[in-house]
């Protein structure tokens, strides 16, 4: 080392701190500027320890979590004096909590569901709640007496689709209908989206059909306790509304109308509901924040306003507050209307507390608000964290407040606007920079569960939200008002001109030229890299904040990781596609589920779907068919599926993956490295096959849900047919 001018030798500094020690002072310095903002990263914490519950492929033991969360609790106390170790300690404990909470809540909605298929069969049960169909109506019943099956194993719910029956009984009735039902779907494919899970937490145990229509024994009969006669009111309410709101509007118009006012969507076409996907407007068929803040806001603006003309009461009264009371009344009866699921929750745990702080004067719109609106929605259900309407919710809501706290802080520097024109001006501006918002903050999470992205939604909500939150909202509110007296016609007819506006502006932005943009299916590990990203860029102030781009960057890159599969199965063993090296899907039996199909498409990203090679022929994808199957080749793999185990024999010697829709069991196939057949199917559920250059790897559905308590799989697994 040579000697500098003041004496120190060059080389490593002793006296001065490294990079990396600098570096971690500088996080520190930022963190602890930052304490105000800590507790907004509660609800990320607890949702960790759900997702950490929901990725396990096993039940945990009882124990787990309550233990999990009391070991660091109790050191955090221990060490409370030792800030920055208690810190750690009740992060550790946060996220423990979550764990435990969806451990607790996987123990409590637990009941019965059926293993097998059922029926057709006599089925009496006590109805629940309906909705209307396109065709007929779906019921949802509380069964009472199903042959076959001892009372202890009756599934708490079932959901019966009755095309014979145009006007459903009052809730409560008890009914009589010959029934087929089956247990809830898992997922099509390993990846996809898992109904049964679902289904579980709804303690739904069984779906199917009936046959004919269905019969009234008996009409609503008291009893089930207070809470009981609180579910049967609201949902004879519901059905009523619905009733008299389909009289005054026929068509999609009337089915939209339905579904905004009373939350059922049933009625709703394919075809809507696609335009309306397809034009970046579907949010405005589900109930959520929007719709209830638009009731709530239109009760709050036209009371206030109203008041405000008698000088008595403007003058010496709070008719701002009194205001606010009403607006949050009608939002909880809007709430009970829609038939209070978790989004509608979330949505009036919001506004509920943006009333409450206009009644107490405080700051109505805050980051606060949104983590603790979280904090209790995970509580009380961590399952809906899995849900594409919680993080798409919750993403567009943060994102846009901390958007307004960042403009709040900037806003004196701009001029007020003045004048109509330009205030419309700054309106319109307003809505665009809340859609731009909107839609980058929800759009990774709609890449991650849909796998399309609306290329033209922008320019759509434009014009449909502020449609929506001027004209056709207030006239829904109207008509609900009115509605004890007979005069919904004077708010349903101007609604239902605003809704045909709508429908025809999701259609013709539907037809635009690439609307929809297949997006690859992102990993679980993509989606966390920008929820955390997200997060990172919202909750904090200081400059470090910016460190949240780049984890959104390389989660919104982490498609380009994707492999599509070359071979699926269905789980029914009815249905095998397989996709070729330029992205096409061929599929045995087109005609077969298209929801199954769909799903195959999107989660494959392929590029078309067709039809196997006509009998005998070739393909440029490298498929030929004959009556008794089909090989495919690719990597220098050879795979074949057998439409009859009479090709068992020369296909076993041939190809290194053999599929069999039909068992196999009499004729063993030893040579291939994988061979799947119709009893591994019923086992493992629907796979899917990757010919890698290292060879074949399989995926099964069972494989995805693992041993949990709404996987129909493990037991199959382990010999218990």
């Amino acid at each position: 080392m040579r000697a500098l001018p003041d004496g120190r030798e060059s080389g490593q500094d002793k006296g001065g701190p490294s990079d990396l020690v600098r570096l971690a002072g500088r996080a520190r310095d930022d963190l602890l500027a930052e304490r105000g903002r800590w507790p907004l990263w509660v609800p990320a914490l607890l949702g960790l320890g759900v997702c950490f519950y929901f990725w396990g492929k096993a039940e945990p033991p009882v124990w787990l979590g309550p233990a999990a969360a009391a070991v660091p609790g109790i050191g955090a106390w221990g060490l409370r004096r030792a800030p920055g170790l208690s810190l750690v300690l009740l992060a550790l404990f946060t996220v423990a909590a979550g764990f435990a909470l969806a451990q607790l809540r996987t123990q409590l909605v637990a009941a019965p569901v059926l293993e097998r298929n059922w029926g057709p069969a006599a089925l009496t049960a006590e109805l629940l709640d309906s909705e209307p169909r396109t065709l007929g109506r779906r019921l949802y019943l509380r069964p009472l007496e199903m042959p076959g099956l001892a009372q202890e194993d009756l599934p708490a719910r079932l959901r019966v689709t009755v095309t014979a029956l145009e006007t459903a009984p009052a809730p409560g009735s008890l009914l009589r209908l010959r029934a087929a039902l089956r247990p809830p779907s898992p997922p099509v494919l390993p990846g996809a989206f898992d109904f049964a899970r679902q289904a579980y937490f709804q303690r739904l145990g069984g779906i199917g059909f009936a046959y004919g229509t269905a019969e009234v024994l008996a009409p609503p009969q008291d009893g089930g306790g207070a809470t009981a006669a609180w579910q049967r009111w609201w949902a004879g309410l519901r059905q009523t509304i619905a009733g008299r709101v389909a009289a005054q509007l026929e068509g999609q118009a009337g089915a939209v109308a339905v579904a905004l006012i009373t939350g059922q969507r049933g009625a709703i076409s394919e075809a809507t509901r696609a335009d309306m996907r397809v034009a970046g407007l579907a949010h405005l068929l589900a109930i959520s924040g929007l719709h209830m803040g638009l009731v709530a806001g239109c009760l709050f603006f036209f009371l206030r306003a109203g008041l405000a003309l008698i000088p008595g009461l403007a003058l010496y009264h709070p008719i701002k507050k009194w205001a606010a009371v009403a607006a949050a009344a009608g939002a909880f009866v809007y709430l009970n209307l829609v038939g209070a699921s978790i989004p509608a929750q979330r949505a009036f745990l919001m506004i509920a507390v943006v009333l409450l702080a206009v009644l107490l004067e405080r700051r109505a719109l805050s980051l606060r608000l949104v983590a603790w609106a979280a904090v209790v929605i995970l509580i009380a259900a961590p399952e809906s964290l899995m849900s594409a309407s919680f993080q798409m919710s919750f993403a567009a809501v943060t994102a846009l407040i901390a958007a307004y706290e960042a403009w709040d802080g900037r806003r004196p520097q701009y001029r007020e606007a003045r004048g109509m024109a330009e205030r419309l001006l700054t309106y319109f501006a307003g809505v665009a920079a809340t859609s731009v918002i909107a839609i980058l903050a929800t759009g990774p999470f709609a890449a991650f569960h849909f796998q399309r992205l609306a290329l033209y939604g922008l320019l759509a909500n434009l014009v449909a939200v502020p449609l929506t939150a001027f004209w056709i909202m207030p006239w829904a509110v109207l008509a609900l008002l009115l509605m004890p007296f007979g005069g919904e016609a004077l708010g349903l007819v101007p609604m239902g001109w605003g809704l045909e506006v709508l429908l025809g502006l999701a259609g013709t932005v539907a037809a635009w030229p690439a609307a929809s943009l297949q997006a690859p299916p992102m990993p679980d590990w993509g989606l966390g890299l920008v929820a955390l990203g997200g997060l990172w860029l919202c909750l904090w102030q200081r400059p470090w904040r910016r460190l949240g781009l780049a984890l959104i960057l390389a989660g919104a890159l982490s498609p380009l990781s994707f492999e599509p599969p070359s071979l699926l199965v269905s789980g029914d063993g009815r249905q095998a596609g397989l996709r070729d090296v330029e992205g096409r899907l061929w599929v045995g039996w087109p005609r077969g589920s298209s929801f199954v199909l769909d799903s195959w498409a999107r989660r494959a990203f392929a590029s078309q779907t067709l039809p196997w090679p006509a009998l005998g022929e070739g393909s440029a994808a490298g498929m030929s068919c004959d009556p008794l199957g089909c090989l495919y080749r690719e990597n220098g793999w050879t795979l074949a599926v057998l439409r009859d185990p009479r090709a068992a024999a020369d296909d076993c010697r041939l190809a290194e993956v053999v599929v069999s829709l039909e068992p196999l069991r009499r004729q063993p196939c030893r040579g291939p490295a994988v061979v799947i057949d119709r009893f591994d199917l019923w086992r493992q559920g629907a796979q899917a096959v990757w010919l890698g250059p290292e060879g074949p790897v399989v995926r099964t559905v069972a494989g995805q849900q693992g041993a949990r308590p709404w996987s129909p799989y493990p037991a199959r697994a382990f010999g218990n047919d």
